[in-house]
């Protein structure tokens, strides 16, 4: 059992350097996924007092170096944040329009030279209205 503790253990400081590798420190870190969760937040659309669906893919664009910097570490970056926003859409009752996933990628015209977040449905959603088989 003191075996499994100590890896654990290693992986969460494994996981504490890279976050602060990519943020720099816990307010940065804590601006980013606040970031994330804003724009989930804002982008719900309630289809009935039972159903709130929100957009499944979240990019989070940061500048190129530091997209550089963390590049052995983005899936593990990436998908700390897809938790986050899970425990997120489960606290507040949101259905996702598909798989939730949150990548990061590197993007030149970062608005605020730090990142940026911006969400999507799944490509394969649409907003038509669907037909009966009637009709």
């Amino acid at each position: 059992m003191g075996t499994l503790k100590g890896w654990e253990r290693a992986i969460e400081r494994a996981e504490q350097a890279v976050a602060e590798k990519l943020f720099g420190n816990d307010a940065v870190e804590a601006e980013v996924v606040e970031a994330l969760l804003r724009t989930c937040d804002e982008q719900t659309v309630v289809c009935s007092s039972h159903r709130t669906v929100v957009p499944n893919v979240y990019t989070v664009e940061l500048p190129p170096h530091v997209y550089a910097e963390i590049g052995p570490h983005l899936t593990v970056v990436g998908q700390e944040l897809t938790d986050r926003l899970a425990r997120h859409g489960e606290r507040k009752d949101y259905e996702w329009a598909g798989p939730l996933a949150v990548r990061l990628a590197a993007a030149e015209d970062v608005p605020n030279g730090r990142y940026q977040v911006r969400c999507a449905p799944m490509a394969h959603i649409t907003s038509a209205p669907l037909t009966s088989p009637d009709t």
